[in-house]
């Protein structure tokens, strides 16, 4: 069901009470009449006692509140017939008042959403014409220059690249050359060190006993060993040998002197060395 269909049925439903109970009222003043005319007259004194006048016949009685009371109804129910009318056609105006704005609304929007594809479709017309109106030379010349720009970044980037290995080789060499110098120095501190063993041997004259403590397996384990034998106040000579390296006190004049130096090393339980023996040491320059 419409609006309008709605309204004017209500209007009815309004219009009939109304009438319904104009005709209510209509009754009560035919009842009150009645009465009225049946009524007795009041009793007054025979000076003032006057004679009710008297109804002729076809004289219609007038009732003037019930009428006023009829006409006040009927202006009362005009009032809000109007009223309705009017509200009615004011939400008419406000819908069609809204119904206006969102209408222009939708149109302003699909206006915006051309004028932006519009808009869009123009860019991308004047990319494609002036990417065309440009001269050949002019393409060939900016793929050459890109093409110069991807070399020289090439280029630098390989430039970097061989600092970098350049670097990396310098720090490697460097280190390979510590080590060098390194195992030279140690070389020639060793040198020096069996240069002075020889020089105290001939020296000091025929002397060739030694008391062999130890074979140590590498030059770690020997110095440890050789650092004891200092400690307790003993001449240690070393020798580098197939099976390792040979630690040995002395030397002595004699066998009795070195085997007095075995028993004396063997006997000491801070040196743990039990395995000692005298041997005829012969230098290597001697032999």
């Amino acid at each position: 069901m419409s609006m309008n269909n709605k309204q004017r049925w209500m209007g009815g439903v309004v219009l009939l009470g109304g009438g319904v109970l104009l005709a209510a009222l209509l009754l009560k003043g035919n009842e009150e009449i009645k009465q009225v005319e049946v009524q007795p007259p009041a009793s007054t004194s025979p000076k003032t006692q006057t004679k009710p006048k008297q109804a002729t016949e076809g004289q219609m009685v007038q009732l003037q509140p019930l009428a006023v009371d009829v006409e006040t109804e009927k202006r009362l129910l005009e009032e809000q017939r109007r009223s309705r009318e009017k509200a009615v056609a004011e939400q008419e105006a406000r819908a069609a008042e809204f119904l206006a704005m969102q209408q222009q609304a939708e149109a302003d929007a699909a206006r915006k959403a051309a004028a932006e594809y519009a808009a869009i479709n123009a860019r991308r017309t004047a990319a494609q014409e002036s990417s065309d109106n440009i001269p050949p030379e002019l393409v060939g010349e900016a793929k050459a220059k890109n093409q110069q720009a991807n070399v020289a970044n090439k280029t630098t980037d390989t430039s970097k690249i061989d600092a970098d290995k350049k670097a990396a080789e310098a720090k490697r060499q460097a280190e390979a050359d510590k080590k060098v110098s390194d195992a030279k120095r140690k070389a020639e501190a060793d040198k020096k060190a069996d240069a002075e063993k020889a020089r105290e041997l001939l020296e000091n004259g025929d002397k060739k006993w030694m008391v062999q403590v130890a074979l140590a397996a590498n030059q770690a384990n020997a110095d440890s060993v050789v650092s004891k034998l200092r400690a307790k106040g003993y001449k240690v000579t070393t020798s580098q040998t197939s099976k390792g390296i040979r630690i040995m006190v002395g030397p002595a004049k004699d066998r009795d002197t070195a085997d007095a130096a075995r028993k004396k090393i063997t006997s000491d339980s801070s040196l743990n060395m039990k395995s000692a023996w005298v041997i005829d040491w012969v230098p290597l320059d001697q032999r």
